[in-house]
């Protein structure tokens, strides 16, 4: 099971904080950096304010050496494909081919209406997402030397020269997620290397990836992604530790239990992580809300990585 460090930014962070949690992961031995992609606080103050998530990742490709940096997930109701194409090729050149796309439709209406996005109808977003699933790796793979084009209801393009190239040949990993029950695992099917179900039961996990392998079958795909999953992170050395990190971050720790969270001691966590590798996932993001908190990432490295 590899382990991916996830941060929520737009909960308060600065770049600073996300530098220290990444070389933090890196040191550690983690397998990955990912960070959401989020303009609004969804509680507290969110100071010192959003940050753009393409942006931090740039930063970060110079500022580690080894560790993957994604986004879980960016939305495309924020970006045009092309100029978001051309923003993740060239991180991924930046970093020397670290980087993995995660893309979705958009949820949050609030930091839509805060900062001037539009947010169609969620039937609209679906759309969009899909086609800027086929753009974006259109572009990607495109040949050197030749062009692109692409005519579709939200998104036309014409004559692209299709640059710059990412590092990672022929594109970076691209991780679809979501809960959805036809369109996101037919997405994920066609177009991702990796399907992410974000904060769910463990029991309720086996059958979304189910879902997908029909869907993979379904078009002749003949291995379909790989499986991850999100959870937010709260472990201690013993329970006033994990009482008192639980309370850091405004939640219960049996509220997060029972909502899969990786939750407990060293040895409950890792009995939690291997339940969701039974039920078929093969990567996990542990979503670390408090960023200051650089001992809990190092804990979990040392004392819970180790049994997996």
């Amino acid at each position: 099971m590899r382990l991916v460090i996830f941060t929520e930014p737009q909960q308060g962070a600065s770049h600073d904080d996300l530098r220290k949690v990444a070389q933090t992961a890196e040191a550690s031995g983690y397998d990955g950096f990912f960070r959401s992609d989020h303009y609004l606080t969804m509680g507290g103050d969110g100071l010192p304010g959003p940050s753009d998530a393409w942006l931090t990742l740039a930063a970060l490709a110079v500022q580690t050496s080894r560790i993957r940096l994604g986004t879980l997930v960016t939305s495309a109701t924020f970006r045009l494909p092309g100029p978001l194409a051309i923003a993740v090729a060239q991180a991924d050149q930046i970093s020397g081919g670290r980087i993995e796309f995660g893309l979705g439709g958009g949820w949050f209406e609030a930091e839509h209406t805060a900062y001037g996005i539009p947010f169609p109808p969620v039937g609209e977003r679906f759309d969009r997402l899909e086609e800027q699933l086929e753009i974006i790796t259109g572009l990607w793979s495109t040949p050197l030397g030749r062009t692109y084009d692409f005519q579709g209801k939200h998104y036309q393009i014409n004559d692209s020269p299709a640059l710059p190239k990412p590092a990672q040949a022929p594109r970076p990993p691209v991780i679809v997620g979501g809960h959805g029950k036809k369109r996101t695992p037919a997405l994920a099917a066609r177009f991702a290397d990796e399907f992410n179900v974000p904060f769910s039961k463990v029991a309720d996990i086996a059958p979304m990836y189910e879902r997908v392998r029909a869907a993979s079958a379904a078009i002749g795909r003949a291995t379909p992604p790989a499986f991850s999953a999100a959870a937010v992170l709260c472990v201690g050395r013993d329970d006033a530790e994990v009482r008192r990190r639980a309370a850091a971050i405004g939640r219960e720790v049996d509220e997060m239990r029972e909502n899969g969270g990786v939750v407990g001691t060293p040895d409950q966590a890792a009995e939690i992580i291997r339940a969701y590798g039974e039920a078929g996932a093969t990567r996990m993001f542990l979503q670390v809300l408090d960023v200051g908190d650089l001992d809990h990432i190092e804990l979990v490295a040392s004392a819970v990585a180790p049994q997996l």
